[in-house]
């Protein structure tokens, strides 16, 4: 039996499709918003004419910052209609994520949530610029601006993100480390312990999407936080196991309840300390924490 003949349309798409699904997921915080920009944009690349593409990696890239940005005009709704905080959708990653310093950042859940206050072009043009290093010209065509705007977007933007971001670099062994403490206060259910681990000035965001119960604001200060956890989880009769696991580049906690999934638990750290809490709970944003999701900025 002969082999299939290749289609180079297909075989393109697939050698860059996790390079796309990453732009995708940094752009909207959501694998499957993402995985319907890949449909999309695999619906729009079969009808190119592939002669007159003079960069197929460019193109496609293109053509999923544009349905990204389309996507991301309609979640914008859905957001100011979402119940509580909106967090995004945790991803099990592969080990060597974590060791890739830029593309960890560039997913990490503090990261993720800073994009959350650009605006759609912003943060198109920041996604694009810092961690894919595409070239204004390249940008500008994907998000229909000139190259000259869409420079002083991008420094607009870096100003923006770097006025939010965490002001030190923090190892995955040091997040490790702040993970393990915090841990074992969760364990040993003892507040004391609990305080040692968290800054004074810790945020928690806790995101139940009105389907699980999850706190309806973010809980600001570490006596506040550490009243809310050990009530939540004095309360429960059933079970908890929590053990370490890898989201989004970084060490992260899988929660278990009566051995279904209950959430994820994400941390920021600065200076050994838990700076932000984040808890998913909804559900439908949990079907990406058991099997590895890959991810490359290349």
């Amino acid at each position: 039996m002969s082999d299939q003949p290749a289609d180079p349309a297909t075989d393109t798409f697939v050698a860059h499709r996790n390079l796309l699904f990453t732009v995708a997921y940094e752009m909207l915080g959501s694998a499957a918003d993402a995985e319907d920009v890949l449909q999309e944009t695999w619906l729009r690349w079969v009808k190119v004419d592939l002669e007159q593409v003079r960069d197929q990696r460019a193109y496609l890239v293109r053509i999923t910052t544009r349905q990204a940005l389309n996507r991301l005009r309609t979640m914008k709704r859905r957001k100011e209609a979402y119940v509580g905080p909106w967090l995004p959708e945790p991803l099990l990653t592969a080990p060597d994520v974590a060791e890739d310093v830029e593309l960890a950042e560039s997913v990490s859940m503090a990261m993720m949530l800073v994009l959350e206050t650009l605006s759609p072009t912003e943060r198109a043009v920041f996604v694009l610029r810092e961690a894919f290093d595409v070239g204004y010209d390249e940008i500008a065509a994907a998000v229909g601006k000139s190259p000259a705007a869409v420079r002083q977007i991008a420094h607009r933007a870096r100003r923006h993100v770097d006025a939010r971001r965490p002001r030190q670099a923090v190892t995955p062994g040091q997040t490790r480390a702040a993970l393990e403490s915090f841990r074992r206060a969760l364990e040993t259910g003892d507040p004391q312990e609990l305080l040692g681990v968290l800054a004074p000035d810790i945020v928690l965001m806790s995101d139940g999407g009105g389907i699980k119960q999850a706190a309806l604001r973010p809980i600001i200060g570490a006596d506040k936080v550490t009243r809310f956890m050990m009530g939540g989880l004095g309360k429960n009769e059933r079970p908890i196991t929590v053990s370490p696991t890898v989201v989004n580049g970084s060490p992260a906690l899988l929660v278990h309840l009566d051995g279904e999934i209950d959430g994820i638990m994400a941390i920021s750290v600065e200076d050994d300390r838990v700076t932000g809490l984040y808890y998913v709970r909804n559900p439908e944003k949990l079907n990406r924490v058991e099997s590895e999701t890959p991810l490359t900025l290349r």
